[in-house]
C-alpha cells in the first residue's frame, strides 16, 4: 500500500469500512497539481496523518463527494466575511483549497487550521487558538482583507501573496513563477466560481 495515488471513492469507503476491524494509519498529501497521494508507509516528509470523515458524505451521479464538513462552518465564514467586507465565496474557496474544511489540518510547512495560517501570520492577527474554527477563520479573513488592501483590490496578487508570501509577490512584481502558486490560483478561482453559482 506504499504510495497510493488518487484513490477512488470506492477504495476510500473500503478504508473507512475496515477501520473498525483492522486499524491502519493512513497518510496523505496534495501535490502541486492538486492530486491527492495516500500511503500507509510514508517515505516523504510532506505526508500528513489522514483521518477520513465520511459523516454526511453523499455520492453524486459522477462520484463527486459532497462532505457535510464543507458546510459546517458557513455561519462562521459568513460572519467574518461580512465584518471584513470580503466575498463569502472567496473565503470558502480559500478554505477549500487550503484545508478542505479540516479544522486541525497541518501542512508540511507548518501552516495550521482551516485557513492554514502560518504561526507568524496567526500572531500578526492575534490568533492564539489556531485550531479553533472561529479564531482561525477570523485571522484568515483579516489577512485576506489586509492583502486585498495592500494590492489595491487585485485578487490574483492577494491570493498569490496568501500562498507564496508578500515578499515573493513583491520580488517578482506580480504572481511569482511558482507552479504551486499558479495551480493554487487556478483552484481557488474555480472553487470561488462554483460557490458564487450556489448563492
Amino acid at each position: 500500500m506504499r504510495g497510493w495515488h488518487t484513490l477512488g471513492l470506492a477504495t476510500l469507503f473500503v478504508i473507512g469500512a475496515s477501520a473498525g476491524t483492522a486499524r491502519a494509519d493512513i497518510y496523505m498529501y496534495r501535490d502541486t497539481r492538486g492530486v491527492l497521494h495516500f500511503s500507509n508507509a510514508p517515505s516523504e516528509p510532506q505526508y500528513q496523518y489522514y483521518m477520513p470523515d465520511f459523516t454526511g458524505w453523499k455520492t453524486g451521479k459522477f462520484g463527486r463527494i459532497d462532505g457535510a464538513r464543507r458546510k459546517a462552518f458557513d455561519n462562521i465564514i459568513r460572519d467574518a466575511a461580512r465584518r471584513h467586507q470580503v466575498d463569502t465565496a472567496l473565503v470558502k474557496a480559500v478554505i477549500r483549497a487550503e484545508s478542505d474544511f479540516v479544522p486541525r489540518a497541518v501542512s508540511p510547512k507548518g501552516a495550521l487550521g482551516l485557513m492554514q495560517l502560518m504561526p507568524a501570520t496567526a500572531r500578526m492577527h492575534n490568533v492564539w487558538r489556531v485550531f479553533e474554527p472561529s479564531e482561525n477563520v477570523e485571522g484568515g479573513v483579516t489577512h485576506l482583507r489586509y492583502l486585498l488592501d495592500r494590492y489595491g483590490g487585485n485578487l490574483r496578487l492577494a491570493l498569490a501573496a496568501y500562498n507564496a508570501g508578500e515578499k515573493a509577490v513583491d520580488a517578482h512584481g506580480g504572481v511569482p513563477p511558482y507552479p504551486e502558486t499558479w495551480e493554487y490560483l487556478s483552484r481557488v478561482m474555480r472553487f470561488r466560481d462554483s460557490y458564487l453559482h450556489e448563492q
